[in-house]
């Protein structure tokens, strides 16, 4: 296995190779991050390919700080332009359901779903929804922070999580109940 910084040695000799080879290591990882955000694989290969074009620009810039540096860069790159796409296109619309449309679910068992599976659930929320939730869930950024890199109120960065939740909880509950059926 290559470490990272043997990774990062090899675009010294041959770029190319090691392009491929980043790819080979981090493009599976890249692209589940890419459907996150996307939802759909046209919109997520593209943002893959514009990640990759702005990771193999900037590797030279790139400071290696151990084990997991790389990795954790270019997810921070890939989200990144998830979201510039999602701006550029219009996708990020913030979606306004009276909460009253989303009862209160009993509490959630995603662990109880294939990954596959809960990934096609995060990508059939709205795209403002999935967007926060991504955000806050996997990323770990405050509401305050998705507010400012989305130009939406921390109120609604909040509000969207919530509805978001609520939603994704109901589909896990409505696939748990179809598979206790079967």
């Amino acid at each position: 296995m290559t470490t990272e910084k043997e990774l990062l040695e090899a675009f010294g000799h041959d770029r190319h190779t090691a392009g491929q080879s980043l790819y080979k290591r981090y493009g599976g990882r890249l692209m589940a991050i890419c459907l996150r955000y996307m939802g759909t694989g046209d919109d997520a290969r593209d943002v893959l390919q514009d990640a990759f074009v702005k990771i193999l620009t900037e590797i030279g810039r790139f400071e290696y700080r151990g084990e997991g540096s790389l990795g954790a860069w270019m997810a921070r790159i890939t989200v990144n332009e998830a979201l510039t796409h999602l701006r550029k296109d219009s996708l990020m619309k913030t979606t306004d359901m009276p909460t009253a449309d989303l009862a209160d679910e009993e509490e959630a068992e995603p662990e109880r779903v294939p990954p596959n599976v809960l990934q096609k659930m995060i990508g059939q929320l709205p795209e403002g929804y999935r967007t926060v939730l991504n955000l806050f869930v996997f990323e770990q950024i405050p509401h305050k922070e998705i507010a400012r890199r989305l130009g939406i109120t921390e109120s609604t960065s909040g509000s969207q999580y919530l509805r978001a939740k609520k939603m994704l909880a109901r589909q896990i509950n409505d696939y748990l109940k179809k598979q206790e059926r079967t």
